[in-house]
């Protein structure tokens, strides 16, 4: 199979490109910045865009989230109907569902209120063109990737590492987690199964954010009694920024993925966390 990959070079792209290499087929780097051809590429997973966690959430840094996953997918499934490729899988996110308590979330939950909602309405938007010609396009709304190797935990790991690591503010807002492992799986197993729409890319787990806190502690044998104060995360990110990576509660779940006939290889955080960690 030959795969052209959008966003190759960051934390998933790159982890997906490797694993395709190694299974046989041939994973193709989509530069951005030239026209965009897909002469017999077999699939386009399209992951490329802005990181949301990068700078402050300004006007311009909110512009720049928006417009390259827009944009750019709109590019994509442009040169997908062009060209004949008859599978798009499309970067997408699960903060389409916003700040939501409690509340059990599938595919068919609707999208919440927000920056992060308006992005992902967009994101996926730009993508009905390959819809509407037949292609089948299935959106990879991913969780919150866990891997030493960047994202979310390679920033926490500094802190935790030091005994400093603790919850973030209440710590009962639910955190939607998937390992880099089981991320990276899904995605070829979505490239092989006839699945078209939003699938949700998380463990059958999620945890709350102090049981995330504890879990990582136990993991590294250090302590976790210290919540970590909101208005640390706040002054260094911003308030808005802050809140939406830290504070917001989305309680997701995998339904069509585990419906589809996927099998987890990390189902529970601490699993996870000891085989990514080594320990």
């Amino acid at each position: 199979m030959k795969v052209a990959i959008t966003g190759s070079h960051g934390l998933i792209g790159s982890a997906l490109a490797a694993s395709l290499r190694s299974a046989g087929h041939d994973a193709v780097a989509v530069d951005r910045s030239q026209p965009i051809a897909l002469g017999g590429i077999d699939a386009v997973v399209n992951l490329a865009g802005e990181p949301i966690g990068a700078k402050r959430w300004d006007a311009e840094q909110k512009r720049k989230i928006l417009t390259s996953r827009r944009d750019l997918t709109a590019r994509v499934a442009e040169a997908v109907v062009r060209d004949g490729v008859p599978v798009l899988l499309s970067g997408s996110a699960i903060g389409f569902y916003g700040d939501r308590g409690d509340d059990v979330l599938t595919e068919e939950s609707p999208a919440g209120e927000g920056f992060l909602p308006e992005v992902v309405l967009a994101w996926e938007a730009a993508a009905q063109p390959a819809v509407d010609a037949g292609v089948r396009v299935a959106f990879l709304r991913s969780g919150i990737v866990q891997s030493p190797a960047g994202g979310a935990l390679a920033k926490q790991l500094p802190l935790f590492k030091l005994g400093l690591g603790g919850r973030m503010g209440s710590g009962r807002q639910w955190q939607s987690w998937i390992s880099i492992d089981d991320e990276v799986r899904a995605i070829e197993h979505l490239l092989a199964v006839d699945v078209r729409g939003p699938v949700n890319l998380v463990a059958p787990n999620p945890v709350t954010q102090g049981d995330f806190a504890r879990t990582l502690g136990r993991v590294l044998g250090r302590p976790t009694v210290l919540p970590t104060p909101s208005f640390g995360p706040r002054l260094l990110l911003g308030k808005e920024l802050a809140d939406a990576l830290l504070n917001e509660s989305q309680r997701v779940v995998p339904s069509v993925l585990s419906a589809s006939g996927f099998e987890f290889r990390h189902r529970d955080l601490e699993c996870a966390l000891r085989a990514l960690l080594g320990r």
